[in-house]
């Protein structure tokens, strides 16, 4: 006999809720993470990287942008104390430079922040790691080439009296169709990164080289024109204004991570990277402080408000002739274009990690058997890098990729701390001093540089994790292969 007043069954979701969040915090283990190192779709990533080679490919990627180009948009912010700004921006980068270095000394693989999360942290932490690290590499190649573009026009006025055409050269909203120049160095980039890794750490080493030159020859010139009276008013601004310059300028500190993306193809990447993280660090924070004051000490801070090409344009000022200013535009272009070089490199790295994890489609991982390198992860990549540099203005690609960047790095910070305790016994080829007291630190400072960015960058952030969750859910949580090998 039925009992119709009896209550329909209630469904047991509590196996299926288990199930969902197994699956958003499965990890994958440090042993697998290195065992897998460059193996990819057909084909292995070839170790050619020396500990030298991948200090410059650190450097290439950090100094560039930051000092030619970004210098111009903060030195507005903060006055004469953007000197300030740098070493307020500095100091975040040191502190996760030194979880990055402990990282890297431990898990030396290609997926860089992406793979520490997820060794660390499990599977949707790291896939938003690495979907901020995708907004990080991928736009600020496109905005380091439009600062590239600027630094050409430089050029070309000073060597044969033409430039290109604002139509031509400014992206729609800034009096311009596209932004050509940056267009093409993309391209230039990613014909060098097909030819294979050591092939471009070779060009790469050239072109720090000469971009090292150029500032120390900035600095001779510029000293020349040094008034103290620009400093009469330190600090104009504010300490509102030194943060929100630090929180921009931290975008030019963000290349130490590309040395990290290069853990598959190092020879002794234990060793290797984080010696390669931390120098390059030094140097590069000596050269953008150095820069800076001599800059403001050589101009007033008021000067630089929409100012193109500002290294160049003050040489000339206070030279009284184009010949030096000319001189560092050849060096600048070179040396932009090394920071477009090594950043799209790193990009390719991390989606090739995510690719063999089964995060983002497999053509990411196929790797050419001839090269050893990932190239229609290259072309994909670089293809996307150029329109974004053709059609978006420079000042929205610097305040993304630094928001993106920040986030990335504060989850290294606690990776680290997290690492110390699941795994306190695994071998360490360095080790960040005072246990968990500098990557606590390197939290903070990174927490703190992201709410110094204004509230549209935070709505462009929002909508970008938002459409990366998404993807994540209908995607990579049913294809990752952690999720196939469990099923």
């Amino acid at each position: 006999m039925l009992d119709h007043g009896a209550a329909p069954p209630v469904e047991d979701t509590t196996a299926r809720k288990t199930t969902v969040l197994t699956a958003l915090t499965r990890r994958k283990p440090v042993e697998r993470l290195v065992v897998e190192g460059g193996q990819g779709e057909g084909g292995t990533l070839r170790r050619s990287l020396s500990m030298w080679q991948l200090t410059m490919i650190s450097i290439g990627a950090t100094l560039g942008t930051g000092i030619f180009v970004v210098l111009g948009d903060a030195v507005p912010k903060a006055g004469p104390a953007i000197t300030l700004s740098f070493v307020i921006a500095g100091l975040t980068a040191l502190f996760s430079a030194l979880s990055y270095a402990e990282l890297a000394g431990s898990i030396p693989v290609a997926g860089s922040s992406y793979s520490y999360a997820y060794a660390t942290m499990g599977e949707l932490v790291a896939w938003v790691c690495g979907w901020c690290l995708v907004l990080e590499y991928g736009v600020s190649v496109a905005a380091v080439a439009v600062g590239w573009g600027e630094y050409l026009n430089e050029l070309l006025d000073g060597t044969i009296g033409v430039t290109i055409p604002a139509l031509l050269s400014s992206a729609p909203g800034e009096g311009g169709v596209i932004n050509l120049p940056g267009l093409i160095v993309v391209l230039l980039a990613m014909v060098f990164l097909l030819g294979g890794a050591r092939e471009s750490a070779l060009v790469n080493t050239i072109m720090v080289f000469v971009k090292i030159a150029a500032l120390v020859l900035f600095c001779a010139i510029g000293f020349l024109g040094f008034k103290s009276g620009n400093y009469a008013d330190f600090m104009p601004l504010g300490m509102a204004g030194v943060s929100a310059a630090g929180a921009s300028l931290f975008f030019s500190y963000i290349g130490f991570d590309a040395a990290s993306t290069a853990g598959e193809e190092a020879k002794d990447p234990k060793r290797d990277l984080p010696r390669a993280i931390m120098l390059s660090l030094l140097i590069v924070t000596v050269l953008y402080v150095l820069v800076a004051a001599v800059a403001v000490g050589a101009w007033n801070w008021k000067e630089f408000e929409d100012s193109e090409a500002t290294l160049a344009v003050i040489m000339n000022d206070v030279s009284g002739q184009t010949f030096w200013g000319t001189l560092l535009a050849l060096g600048a272009v070179i040396s932009i274009a090394s920071v477009v070089l090594t950043v799209l490199y790193g990009q390719t790295r991390v989606l090739f990690a995510m690719s063999r994890d089964g995060l983002v489609p497999r053509v990411f991982s196929r790797v050419s058997g001839r090269t050893g390198t990932p190239r229609v992860n290259t072309v994909i990549v670089s293809l996307f890098c150029a329109a974004l540099a053709s059609v978006i203005p420079l000042g929205k690609l610097v305040d993304a990729t630094s928001i993106g960047t920040l986030f990335a790095f504060a989850l290294v910070n606690i990776a680290v701390v997290v690492l110390r305790r699941t795994r306190p016994d695994m071998p360490r080829t360095f080790r960040v001093a005072l246990g968990p007291v500098f990557p606590v630190l390197g939290f903070g400072f990174c927490v703190y540089n992201m709410f110094s960015l204004d509230a549209v960058t935070w709505v462009v952030f929002g909508c970008w994790m938002a459409a990366g969750l998404v993807f994540y859910f209908l995607y990579g949580m049913r294809r990752s292969r952690l999720a196939s090998e469990q099923k």
